[in-house]
């Protein structure tokens, strides 16, 4: 018997089924490595945001705990930063003394007790004065028992007027006047405020202790606050502590020259005027002025007080314009091409400082909110992942 060749029988479909043909295999292992990219596409970006919901929620939650530290602690923090700024202060002082070979410890007790003996001669001078408005008091107060004597009757004048012209109700006739006593003496308010009184004076009498020993431990201070942060990032943090101490010193600086410059001015124009140490009274008016929205009203108390019983309106009104006028040129023209520049932050940011510092820590948080967010800059500038926030507060490009 002759064997015949055996060919592979095919095997027969089940009915319902339709068995793929080699190309429509061919063309699914194609589709499935695209789905699977896709797939794994759309994974990576929901972890991005789910990454950047997280980050944005974790710098909020960080920022309002900063802030109520700030809040709960502001008589701490803000004892602190005055006490950095006045050492800053006293720095150019410190190292003068130290190249004529005079220890820094010496030098910076020095520096500390000629600034204790500027600030008890401020304090003697406005005891004097106040000792000499106390003299003058009787004749200035009938001056203006018969200023207020005019307004009283044109007030008075002008009731009746009222009163004549609207008809009276019954109900105004039959009404219970009250009267409400209240004790508006010296004893309520002190006994009311004894409390933070203490606290703050306890407080401020660290000041000049923290100032000596940040004159003295300056360069210890420095060096242990690097080694705080791991080897790799101890570089960047001593630039950035650098950058810091630059930005500061150039924020003293700017502040004293416009300082001088509306000293100059205020003490010429009261001089004019014939008012006792206008010299001393010019120096005290500028660097007042200085402080962002309240500086204003505090340098012209100075001139006023002194010129009460000598100045007549004219007077009056010419040392409202100069300090006036000094300061809003000093605050729109001057602050940002000396100390803008030099910080180089944008009006904006500067404002809502201003405004957040001045909420939290009161008059000191006016003084110290451009310095503090000039940090907070420099920070943002030097750490990685948070250059958008140093690009928001910088100046930019308009």
């Amino acid at each position: 018997m002759s064997s015949q060749p055996r060919w592979p029988e095919a095997k027969e479909q089940e009915p319902g089924k339709s068995g793929p043909t080699p190309i429509a295999n061919s063309e699914s292992e194609a589709a499935l490595p695209q789905e699977a990219v896709e797939n794994l596409e759309e994974g990576v970006q929901e972890v991005h945001q789910e990454l950047r919901k997280a980050t944005i929620s974790q710098i909020t939650l960080t920022i309002l705990v900063v802030l109520a530290i700030c809040y709960f602690a502001k008589l701490v923090l803000v004892t602190i930063f005055t006490s950095i700024l006045i050492a800053f202060i006293l720095e150019p002082l410190v190292g003068l003394l130290k190249r004529i070979r005079i220890p820094r410890a010496i030098g910076s007790g020095i520096a500390v007790l000629l600034l204790l003996a500027v600030l008890y001669g401020l304090s003697y001078f406005f005891y004097q004065r106040a000792v000499d408005f106390a003299h003058q008091l009787p004749r200035v107060s009938g001056k203006l028992h018969q200023v207020l004597g005019k307004y009283e009757h044109n007030a008075e004048t002008i009731k009746q007027t009222t009163q004549n012209v609207l008809p009276s109700s019954p109900q105004d006739k039959n009404a219970v006047h009250v009267k409400v006593d209240q004790d508006n003496g010296i004893r309520s308010i002190v006994g009311s405020n004894i409390a933070n009184i203490g606290e703050i004076v306890l407080t401020v009498t660290f000041i000049p202790f923290l100032v000596y020993f940040m004159l003295t431990w300056q360069e210890h201070a420095r060096r242990a606050t690097v080694h705080l942060f791991p080897w790799k990032s101890r570089s960047t943090a001593y630039l950035t502590l650098g950058k810091i101490s630059e930005m500061v010193k150039s924020f003293i600086f700017g502040n004293f020259i416009i300082g001088i410059f509306m000293s100059i001015c205020s003490g010429a124009v009261f001089g004019f005027l014939h008012l006792p140490y206008f010299y001393f009274l010019g120096i005290i008016s500028g660097f007042l002025s200085l402080i962002p929205y309240l500086g204003v009203i505090l340098a012209i108390v100075p001139p006023l007080a002194s010129g009460l019983g000598i100045l007549h309106t004219a007077g009056i009104v010419t040392i409202l314009l100069t300090v006036l006028g000094l300061h809003l040129f000093s605050m729109n023209v001057l602050y940002p091409k000396v100390i803008g520049g030099r910080l180089e932050l944008n009006p904006l940011a500067v404002t809502l400082s201003l405004l957040i510092w001045g909420w939290i820590w009161g008059a000191m948080g006016l003084i110290l909110a451009v310095p503090v967010v000039g940090t907070i800059k420099i920070v943002c500038d030097n750490v990685e992942g948070l250059g958008a926030f140093g690009n928001w507060l910088g100046e930019g490009e308009q």
